[in-house]
Formats: structure tokens, sequence, C-alpha cells
């Protein structure tokens, strides 16, 4: 029987795992997890028991290795790199399946350490990184987190269970972690769209780790007003937030092009705070954080240069949702590949025609 273990070094990881994890199940696949002590253990052993996981816990990456010396599964997946992939080859076969489709640099880097395998989205990004890095495997598979919303399982939110009300229009507001946009946005802005349900899905850093106090203290402000639900902790993927939206805010995430491949009209706002060392003179160091094709991509949203421009935008967005389907979807094409709701599926083959 094959064995698959998954190396979950964040909680944000899962989305993508999950929808192949249970296609292995469903063959018979034995799978196990590996998570990180972190704040957020409860919240790990909770989706492990609601999704039926068999997980056990590490410290580090070392302890993590050891694990995997011992347990000598046929493949190990990650979401980003690994140190320890030589000791790890000595045993078992290492996947890298990404879990984000934005448009950092980091999208490619993460290949300069060579996985068995990388799982990738879409044919461009396959071929670009076959250019970059020639001796390594890649194969188009497409983007398995969006698999249960293109196919129709995912339902999304019961808007009234949250509070909210069922008929208005609902936006979702998805801002990373930096550069954000998060302490660029007005104070009280829930209010000026009182007209809309508005569900804020922030990245995990901004509630997870210190640095990022001052995002989580003005989310939790957010989260005061009647027309607001905020994502718990628990509220780990973007996916039925997705489902529930009509349209999304975003800067440069990963969320605005996975919501955009859906065909749902976003919103980007370009007005973002920057760490001093990130302006002026040394601006090229967010140039050099940003993927060269940036420009291009920029053409799947409508731009947001202030925070008082939005409101307009997000009107006319809903009303014309088709504004910019065109470039949606060759975007999306080219951002997540084949966009069939099959991405897990050709995960699994793959894997299948490997024994």
């Amino acid at each position: 029987m094959m064995y698959v273990l998954f190396d979950v070094l964040h909680l944000y990881y899962l989305p993508q795992y999950l929808p192949v994890q249970q296609k292995l199940a469903g063959q018979n696949v034995k799978t196990a997890f590996v998570f990180y002590r972190s704040i957020h253990d409860e919240i790990m052993e909770q989706i492990a028991h609601d999704n039926d996981l068999e997980y056990t816990w590490v410290e580090d990456d070392k302890e993590a290795t050891s694990f995997y010396l011992q347990e000598k599964a046929d493949w190990v997946f990650f979401a980003n790199s690994f140190a320890h992939l030589d000791e790890l080859h000595q045993v078992s076969k290492s996947a890298q399946i990404g879990h984000g489709i934005g448009p950092k640099a980091c999208y490619y880097t993460k290949s300069d350490t060579a996985m068995t395998v990388r799982f990738v989205e879409g044919a461009y990004r396959c071929e670009r990184l076959k250019t970059m890095y020639p001796e390594n495997e890649f194969v188009d598979v497409g983007f398995s987190k969006l698999d249960s919303l293109i196919t129709g399982k995912e339902p999304g939110f019961d808007l009234q269970q949250l509070g909210l009300d069922p008929n208005k229009p609902t936006l979702t507001y998805a801002p990373t972690f930096y550069p954000s946009s998060i302490e660029c946005f007005a104070k009280d802005w829930p209010a000026d769209f009182n007209d809309f349900n508005i569900l804020i899905k922030p990245h995990y850093f901004s509630i997870a780790k210190e640095k990022y106090h001052r995002q989580k203290a003005l989310l939790e402000h957010w989260a005061n007003f009647d027309n607001v639900y905020l994502a718990k902790e628990t509220d780990y993927n973007l996916v039925p937030f997705m489902a529930s939206s009509d349209i999304l805010i975003s800067d440069a995430s990963s969320a605005l092009f996975e919501f955009a491949a859906l065909n749902k009209p976003v919103i980007w706002c370009d007005f973002l705070k920057l760490r001093w060392s990130y302006r002026g003179l040394f601006s090229y160091r967010f140039k050099k954080r940003m993927d060269e094709d940036f420009g291009e991509y920029a053409n799947i949203a409508v731009h947001a240069k202030h925070y008082k421009e939005l409101r307009q935008l997000v009107l006319e967005q809903y009303r014309q949702p088709s504004q910019l389907e065109s470039i949606r979807m060759e975007l999306a094409e080219k951002l997540a590949g084949r966009l069939d709701g099959k991405a897990s599926d050709r995960v699994l083959s793959y894997l299948m025609n490997q024994q």
C-alpha cells in the first residue's frame, strides 16, 4: 500500500493539501499529516478530527526529518522548500504543491532546492520553471484548492447563521500580511459599506504573529460592526469565503487571483503600508519581492489607488460583473491552469503511475 505524508509547517497549507488527501484516501492510500507546534495546536487538532486525519506533532524541521526517516513513506508533500531533502531522499520521494498563485517572486525561488516533483498550476508557469530549473521535474496539474468550488461541492457559509443579511450582496476583504492595505483603510470603513455584508479573511500571519499586532487590533475593531464577519482562527480556508461572495477586495495576495479565476470581480488595493526599508531609494526591494509578470497580472482587476476610490469601484464592479471577464479568464488560465475541478485527480494519477 502506498504511504503519503503531508508536511504542515503552517495552518494555511491545508486547503491545498486536503483535496489531494481526500482523493488518495478514496483509493485506500495511507495518509498522515505532520503538524508543527505553534499557538494554534488546538485548532489543528480540531481540523484533523473534523476531517478524520491521522497526524503527528513535531517541534521543528529537524524533528520532522527524523520522523520521515523513521516512517519511510513513499511520498512526502511540502508547500514550500525544505532544508533536509538530501536526508529525506534516502528513504522517500518528495512532492511540492504550492499554497498560492499570487505575483510574488518566491513562487519560483522555492524551487531552488529540487523536490522529486513539483505540481504546477498551468502550462505557462510549468514551462517557465522548466527553463529556470531544467534538471527538475514539473507537472502541470492545476490548482487543487479550487476543485470543490469549480465542481460545486463547496456550499459556502450560511450568512444568517453568521449574523448577516442574506438579502444583501456580500463582499470579502482578504488582505495579505505584507505589503498590506489593512492599515490604510478608514478606521470605520464597514460603515461606508453598510449595504453589503462584509466577510474579512486576513492572512494567518496578521492574526498569529506579534509583529502584526496593529493589523490584528484593526481587524478586531472592524468585527464589531453589524455587517461584518471576521474569520475565526478555525476559518483557515478561504474557499467558503469565495463561495459566499459576489466581489472581493484584496492587495497583491493569492486570494485576489484565486477569486478572479472563478470569474468573479476583484478590486485590487494599490494603497499599501510599506516599511521604510521598502520606500523611496529602497523601492527596488519591493519590486524584487514581486514577480516579473506583476505588471501584466495587475490587469486582472480594477485598481483603487486610494481608499476614497474604493466604494465607487465596488459598486461599479458589482453592477457590471462581466466588465473584465475576458481578461480574468485569460490570466486565470495563466495563473491557475485548467479550471475543471480535476487538479487533485491529476495529482493522484501521477502518484499512482509512479508505483
